[in-house]
This record gives C-alpha cells, structure tokens and sequence, in this order.
C-alpha cells in the first residue's frame, strides 16, 4: 500500500512520490522533523552569518549525514531516499543542505569511493555523526570551473607528501576536522589528500561579505609546505577523472536541493496569498496570481519527474555525467525562476527574512553556480550533442 506523499496540499501535483516504499517515507520524515529545529532559528543565523553548529549536529543525530553511502552502524540510504532527505532538509535553509552536500556528498563520498578500508574507518563513522567535519578542497583561486588545470602541488618526500597551493570556496575549510585536498603529482596525475586541519603549513580563512549561503563557513586555503603521511593519500585517487566521479554524483544532489528551495519559495507565496487581503479580497482570487502560481507549480513537477528520473539512474548504476549535468541545469534555473515569482508576489515584505523567500532567494544563486556554474553544465551536454568540445 502506498505511504502518505509529506507534500502540503498540490504541491506534488502528478503525484510522482506517491508511491514511496515504507523506508524511503520514513527516511523523509525525519528529513521534515529537522524543520522543527531549524526555523526558528535560521534566519538569525543566516542574517548574522552564523554557522549553527547545534543544527549541524542535530543532522548527525537524525541520521541524515549519510547521502546514501554505506557507513558502518547506520542505515543506508536509498538514493532516492537520499534525494528526498537532501530536498526536503534544503526546503527548511540550503545552507544546512549545503552542509550535507560538503559533509557527505564530497567529503565522505571522496574517502567511501577513493579511500582505502582504513581510511573508512577511522573517518567515515565520525563524519556521520557530525562528531568530525569534513572539507572538500578543490576548486581554486584561479581555476573555478576549470578545475582540472589545478595547481596545487603533492611532491613525494620519503613517507610524507608535501602539499603547495591555494584553495578557495571550501566549505568547512576553516571550521571543520579534515580536508581533502585535491593536488597535481610529480607525474602529472591529481590524487587527493587527507589533510588534517591542524596541520602546521594548512591556514583556512573564512570568506566574508558573502551574500548567500550565509550560515555555513566557505573558507580560502593556502597550503605552505604542509606535510601530510603517504597513508593519507586516497589510494582510488589517481586521475582528475576520479574528482570528477565524485562531483557528478553531487551534480544529481544539487538538483534535489534546487527543487527543495523552490518548494519552499511556492508554498510560501502561496500561503501568504490565501491570507493577504487587497482590493477588498484575497490576493489569491487575482488572475494573474493563480496564473503565477500554475507556472511555478508546472516547474516544480517537472523538477520532481527530472530528480526522481535521474535518481533512478544513479540507482542502476548507468547514470551519465551529462545526465546528472542537464537535472543541475535545469532545476537550478527553474528554482531561479520560482524564487524570483515568488518574492515578488509578496510585494515589499517579500525582502524580510520572516517570510523566508528572500533567504532562498539569495541561497539559489549560489546552488545556481556552485558544482558546475550553468554555462558549464550547458557545454557538458552540448559536446554531447555536436561531438564537439567547446571548453578544450
């Protein structure tokens, strides 16, 4: 027998969650219990660019810090049960699906996809109870979406590495326990690193002046003859094309997180038009606000069909990375979309962060640009169509 679909009202209006296993459903509720926590305090949060680490905690002890990745002591996900838990955490703020997306999506997947069996031990089981933060350090001050020309060095020195370079835009990169760092060998190949925060030659300076994303830590890296052991080195790490198996996974993760934010934009906008009276009615008996309304409600369905589509996919093991490419595309524009109708349709107070939309609003630009900016992802997929690569 199908579960409850957890949407309010229309929102799932073809219905594509209806029919969820029992699991799936039970992994969402927790998701949506996390709401409770969240809310009342994110906007203070968010406004003073606070990172709130009881919240952070709170998603390692609901059990959600996993992102379907096979962690010792804890239940394993399904991905589509994944998605749901990364969506419906982003409906409540993106920083804190941000966090996940860090964490779990490249942090912990980097050690379960590339590391060796000890490595997954002595960090995994920690990493999804919160009880150590992890980092993911990639991209670079130079080299943002042209992350394979990285720069930063990994020179073999006995039974040590000695790590060189600069990064920029790590989340957890000044607040966390560990980062792995992705660094160019003597031999030209990219491997990546486990690099202790404390390291001395590791400095991480958080960013300020962030208009976005503002209640989690994204931090500039430079690394000064940071010594690290050759046991911390991933051992399933030996090209860029194993980085780049970890981002296309988190490409389908941003997605979800996109349809999270502008679910929460809808569903705003369209309680507070319920509510708001003028001209003597109800602003939802207005024309052109039920037109504005089906527009944003046929994007979300679609950005459901595309998420759960692509998903499924991953399930089976024959997702593309121009597939998991064309679902960030196209969610992250249409949340842009959505985000956009949405803080409008509340005229003035639609700038105040008790309404909620402005913050989604200012987060979805940087969901928007992060794991791929849309100009890339575009080209992911045209040289897919042509045969041609236009960023070579």
């Amino acid at each position: 027998m199908p579960t409850p679909n957890l949407f309010d009202r229309t929102t799932d209006f073809l219905g594509v969650f209806n029919d969820l296993s029992a699991e799936d459903s039970a992994v969402w509720e927790r998701a949506r219990s996390f709401r409770g926590d969240c809310l009342p305090v994110i906007n203070d949060a968010w406004e003073k660019a606070e990172y709130p680490m009881g919240l952070v905690r709170r998603l390692g002890e609901l059990d959600l810090m996993t992102d379907g990745l096979d962690v010792e002591g804890h239940e394993t996900m399904t991905p589509l049960a994944a998605g749901l838990a990364l969506m419906e955490v982003t409906r409540a703020d993106a920083s804190m699906g941000t966090v996940i997306a860090v964490q779990a999506g490249l942090a912990m997947r980097s050690i379960a996809m590339l590391g060796s069996e000890e490595q997954k031990a002595k960090y995994l089981p920690g990493m999804a109870k919160c009880e150590i933060l992890g980092a993911f350090g990639l991209t670079e001050p130079a080299h943002g979406s042209d992350s394979i020309a990285l720069e930063t060095s990994a020179v073999r020195d006995g039974d040590e590495y000695v790590l060189n370079g600069e990064k920029r835009w790590i989340g957890n990169g000044s607040v966390g326990d560990i980062t792995v760092v992705w660094a160019r060998m003597e031999d030209g190949n990219v491997s990546g690193f486990i690099v202790p925060q404390d390291t001395p030659g590791y400095h991480g300076e958080t960013q300020e002046g962030k208009v976005s994303l503002r209640a989690i830590k994204q931090a500039r890296i430079t690394l000064t003859d940071c010594r690290v052991p050759a046991e911390n080195r991933l051992p399933g790490a030996e090209s860029f094309k194993d980085a780049a198996r970890v981002l296309t996974a988190t490409r389908t993760g941003v997605a979800w997180m996109a349809l999270g934010s502008a679910i929460a934009c809808y569903e705003y906008a369209r309680e507070y038009v319920l509510e708001r009276q003028q001209f003597g009615r109800e602003l939802a008996k207005s024309q052109i606000i039920q037109q504005r309304l089906t527009n944003m409600l046929v994007d979300i369905n679609q950005m459901m069909l595309t998420a759960r589509k692509v998903t499924e996919l991953d399930a089976a093991g024959t997702l593309r990375p121009e597939q998991a490419s064309m679902a960030k595309l196209h969610n992250t524009r249409a949340a842009r979309r959505i985000a956009q109708d949405a803080r409008d349709m509340l005229g003035g107070v639609g700038i105040l962060l008790e309404h909620h939309i402005v913050r989604h609003f200012a987060d979805i630009e940087a969901m928007h640009t992060y794991e791929g900016t849309d100009t890339v992802q575009s080209l992911i997929i045209g040289k897919q169509i042509t045969g041609f690569s236009a960023y070579k």
